[in-house]
């Protein structure tokens, strides 16, 4: 997303976690410090291994997750509302089982929903005033779908205003933050999900990712996020949509604490659903864990934009060291036209002076330009005429091409997620313009993974960014397991 922060908006009493239910709150009971092989910490992998086998209940994960959001919600304000039948529908994923019924891989298992994606029945305001009430009649393609494999919705997470800031705030929830330190941004957009899946609140969520709005709150949060590529998961029932010149940017994926959960939940999700028109049908290829030896691995930590800190190219050293012991053919080189590139997706974001989210904003009833009246969030932009867009667009296929022609030779690249660690509340204007190794991908439609590569002085982590051709989800995930591996990855944040 683009750079941004603004004014420090508090949450209003009471609303943290609007619409709780009552009988629910009263049975999950009040959240306290977990150990870390607790139920709330384990993985959807796990998590839903022993649903299977019957080792755990849906109850008792549900439940788990349920006062864990309760313990840590107050201080991250990630979780902005609750699915009321979240306990009912756990009591019923048993009885199916116990009946030799199962819905799909995950069936009983717990997540949550960014509130940028519809929710039938739940409110979902995608961060603005006007939708404040909104009441979706159906759910967004990847929740529905979701709901299919067996999943059972928590609630929604936190999200900026429409999803255009590096900072999760708006004028209906108030501000996010980040579990590692509260002084510090969770990241946008999906900075809910970042937040309340480091912290343990949810074994999964759903980001969207138009400008490393994925990547950046797992690199910021600790876990472990995939933008997969361009026209591979439909963007049905998320505002925006996948209408106009900008669908092509906007990628919904799974954030989770582990790799593999991400192999477990992308398939659901993937595919066409005869609304989006931009999603192929092209086969996904098999996730599951593989070997690395002989992967041709490009690797660089100063994309000559934005030099990153010590520490974060100390860790992707760290992770290319860890992939050539493990047998890839790593070389050292910067891939041609990354400049260029983003160049190319600022001018795309701003092509029309923003009218395309003062569209959204305005049809929404919300007054004025909603948060980004007050938050400083939008940079100057300027309407192309329509010889200068032709001539963009004809730009931006030209980098499309050239990169894939390069990539052809590559399976992997691997590089900094971001420059730095997480920031500041409110200086994401002075000093987040890090977007420069993440957004890149949001042009060149590349799958790209993030998961936690070590931490800085400060104990903030800092995540590595790999980096595969088209449809090759399956490699950066693999390159993902390594670094994984060798990292240790998620680590239980202090809160």
């Amino acid at each position: 997303m683009p750079a941004g922060a603004g004014a420090r908006t508090s949450p209003p009493a009471g609303r943290r976690l609007a619409a709780m239910d009552d009988a629910a709150h009263d049975e999950a009971g009040p959240g306290s410090p977990a150990p870390d092989d607790a139920i709330c910490f384990r993985s959807a992998t796990e998590l839903a291994a022993l649903l299977r086998a019957r080792e755990l209940s849906s109850l008792e994960v549900v439940t788990a997750c349920l006062e864990r959001i309760d313990a840590v919600n107050p201080a991250i304000n990630a979780v902005v509302r609750l699915a009321p039948d979240a306990l009912d529908r756990a009591r019923a994923a048993d009885e199916a089982l116990a009946r030799g019924e199962s819905q799909g891989p995950l069936h009983g298992l717990p997540f949550t929903i960014n509130d940028s994606l519809d929710t039938a029945g739940l409110v979902t305001t995608a961060g603005t005033i006007g939708w404040r009430d909104r009441v979706p009649d159906r759910d967004a393609t990847v929740v529905a779908r979701l709901r299919a494999a067996g999943g059972i919705l928590l609630g929604k997470t936190n999200t900026p205003e429409f999803t255009w800031s590096d900072e999760t705030d708006n004028d209906v929830y108030g501000r996010t933050s980040n579990p590692y330190d509260l002084e510090r941004t969770p990241g946008g957009s999906s900075g809910g999900p970042g937040a309340i899946v480091a912290a343990g609140g949810s074994p999964f969520d759903i980001g969207s990712d138009t400008g490393d709005s994925i990547r950046q709150p797992s690199h910021v949060c600790g876990i472990a996020g995939i933008k997969p590529t361009r026209g591979r998961v439909p963007r049905t029932g998320h505002w925006p949509g996948y209408q106009g010149m900008l669908e092509s940017l906007t990628q919904l994926g799974p954030m989770a604490r582990r790799v593999d959960d991400l192999a477990l939940v992308l398939p659901l999700i993937a595919g066409p659903d005869g609304e989006d028109p931009h999603i192929a049908p092209a086969p996904m290829p098999d996730l599951g864990r593989r070997d690395v030896r002989g992967l041709r691995v490009v690797a660089f930590t100063d994309n000559g934009l934005r030099t990153p800190t010590p520490e974060t190219a100390a860790t992707v050293e760290a992770a290319i060291e860890a992939l050539a012991a493990d047998g890839a053919t790593v070389r050292r080189e910067m891939p041609p036209g990354l400049g260029e590139a983003w160049r190319a997706w600022d001018a795309m974001i701003r092509v029309d002076g923003w009218a395309w989210l003062r569209r959204l904003i305005s049809a929404a009833g919300t007054p004025g330009m909603g948060s980004y009246d007050t938050r400083g969030w939008l940079g100057p932009a300027r309407e192309l005429p329509g010889a200068e867009l032709t001539a963009l667009l004809d730009r931006v296929d030209a980098i499309r091409s050239a990169f894939g022609r390069w990539m052809a030779d590559v399976d992997v690249i691997a590089c900094p997620a971001m420059p730095q660690p997480a920031i500041r509340h409110g200086e994401s204007n002075e000093a987040w313009f890090g977007d420069t190794y993440s957004d890149v991908h949001n042009l060149t439609g590349c799958p790209a993974v993030v998961v936690r590569g070590g931490a800085s002085d400060q104990g903030l982590p800092i995540g590595v960014q790999l980096v595969a051709p088209l449809w090759r989800e399956d490699l950066a995930l693999a390159a993902a397991r390594v670094v994984e591996a060798a990292s240790g990855g998620w680590r239980r944040p202090s809160l």
